[in-house]
């Protein structure tokens, strides 16, 4: 079926028939997903090996049709036309990276890439059960080796980091996180000091022993996206061994949480992160289905999203009184304490060894932990078989705090098996333009927080809708940060928004 104008959108001819031929990579992406997920949540354990194939060939199928000849000079025709629209102009811009970054690949890496990374995520499973370092290392010393080679393919200025931080980031550079690094540490140390010798925020809680019954908290989990506005007949809830969120397109996003029996805070918000990223996916404008167009254009955009509603809103003495009812009514021993107490829990600083269970002071140390041993790797200044003696050392460090075994230190996160090297920095953007959309929303609102406390929550929903969800990946990064919140990457509004929480705020309840 032809692509059809849509008014406003799309109407140029050229850009028409690109779209017509992108579908089948679109579709081809769509059924990929869903493998993926069901990798995640309901694959057998021993389907790993076929899946791990079936990968592969799919990946490179995938690399195929975007090299197909036909697109590739319907492309190269629209970056010469004039006269296009913002989306028609996003399309040019996302397929031209697309399609540079397909053929720099050879077929045969992006197939090694995609079956590696299956049975790799299969190896750290294990490994990461047994706390046994040693029988994940090769399949990450292959990875680390792919991916420099991935980088030398891509091509990079000044750092070969740099070719892989663009994967996930479009235009991101090692000079941009050295300098928003260097800007933040020095506050979160400072501030991190001064709230553990005050106590207000405590260092531990009697809530974190507390155990739960599964299916209470699933109750509340359920619960608190019908508040937020989590719409069931176009998500799901499930369950994996590391949260996540996929989207199979804009009627089809789905999230997971786990469930570990105690400190029920941990899966609340893990459950209201995986929210933020889905509402981004959920919200791009329903003209865009099925294009190039049609997700968030980063990872540090979108977890910009999903840091917004698990900290800015979440962890906040509104989002706490909110839902104090619920929990009670569900859990029981959380009647044993008021909300600010209740909210004190929820915002604990306490220097931990696990990065998704961190607070909002350490969070970023631990990120900028996993962003140093990356491009130590990558440049070969760090050798595979050293990571868990020097994460055990920056941990301590860094962080205060020494992981007691490999679970809890070099094995506690996936996204080295899944090949996902570059990525771990975009969280700490997602951080800054967070804090970015905390100020942007204080301006638009007056007080957002008189918003949560009153539970319109469809009004925070709407604010980011249009200011950022709609758009998809009609700009890069860069144009949509300073387009929807008036300036470019500001390391200081997340030094602002700190400051704030975490010295201000206490005075005030």
């Amino acid at each position: 079926m032809p692509a059809k104008p849509v008014p406003g959108v799309f109407e140029n001819p050229v850009i028409l028939e690109i779209l017509e031929r992108y579908r089948v990579v679109w579709a081809l992406g769509h059924a990929m997903g869903l493998l993926s997920w069901d990798s995640e949540t309901y694959m057998p354990p021993k389907g790993v090996e076929e899946r791990a194939i079936a990968s592969g060939e799919l990946a490179k199928l995938r690399q195929k049709l975007i090299l197909d000849p036909e697109l590739v000079k319907l492309v190269e025709k629209a970056e010469g036309l004039e006269g296009l629209n913002d989306y028609e102009r996003g399309v040019v811009r996302v397929l031209s990276r697309a399609i540079r970054i397909a053929k720099s690949l050879p077929p045969e890496l992006v197939a090694e890439e995609a079956r590696l990374s299956q049975e790799a995520r299969d190896a750290w499973k294990k490994a990461r059960s047994e706390s046994d370092f040693s029988k994940f290392k090769p399949y990450l010393e292959r990875i680390v080796e792919l991916e420099r080679r991935k980088a030398e393919h891509l091509g990079y200025e000044d750092h070969p980091y740099d070719a892989l931080l663009d994967l996930y980031e479009e235009g991101l550079r090692v000079k941009d996180m050295d300098a928003y690094f260097n800007t933040i540490i020095p506050t979160l140390r400072s501030t991190l000091e001064k709230v553990r010798s005050e106590d207000f925020y405590p260092e531990s809680h009697p809530l974190e022993s507390v155990r739960y019954e599964t299916k209470a908290m699933e109750k509340v989990n359920r619960a608190v996206l019908d508040m937020l506005g989590y719409p069931w007949d176009r998500g799901r809830l499930d369950v994996s061994a590391h949260p996540f969120t996929i989207d199979l397109g804009i009627n089809d996003v789905r999230i997971t949480t786990r469930y570990e029996g105690y400190d029920f805070r941990r899966t609340l918000f893990s459950t209201v992160h995986e929210f933020g990223h889905a509402l981004y996916e959920l919200q791009v404008d329903e003209r865009l289905k099925a294009t190039p167009l049609a997700g968030g254009v980063s990872m540090g955009v979108h977890e910009s999203q999903s840091r917004f509603w698990e900290n800015v809103i979440g962890r906040s003495p509104a989002f706490t009184a909110r839902i104090k009812e619920l929990l009670d009514e569900n859990l029981g021993f959380t009647r044993d304490y008021d909300a600010v107490e209740l909210y004190r829990y929820f915002a604990l600083v306490r220097p931990i060894p696990i990065r998704v269970d961190s607070d909002e002071l350490t969070y970023n140390l631990h990120i900028y932990l996993r962003y140093e041993l990356e491009k130590g790797m990558i440049t070969g200044e760090v050798k595979v078989e050293e990571l868990p003696q020097l994460w055990n050392d920056m941990s301590e460090n860094l962080i205060g705090v020494r992981p007691k075994n490999d679970a809890e230190g070099v094995l506690q996160d996936i996204h080295w098996s899944l090949a996902a090297i570059g990525y771990f920095p975009t969280y700490t953007l997602g951080n800054l333009i967070a804090a970015m959309v905390w100020r942007a929303a204080e301006s638009e609102f007056k007080d957002l927080y008189s918003l949560v406390e009153e539970g319109r929550f469809n009004a925070i929903r709407d604010f980011l809708r249009e200011r950022i969800h709609r758009w998809g990946s009609t700009y890069e990064p860069k144009v949509l940060v300073e387009k929807a919140l008036g300036e470019p990457v500001n390391a200081e509004r997340f030094n602002e928004y700190i400051t704030w929480k975490y010295l201000e705020l206490p005075n005030k309840l």
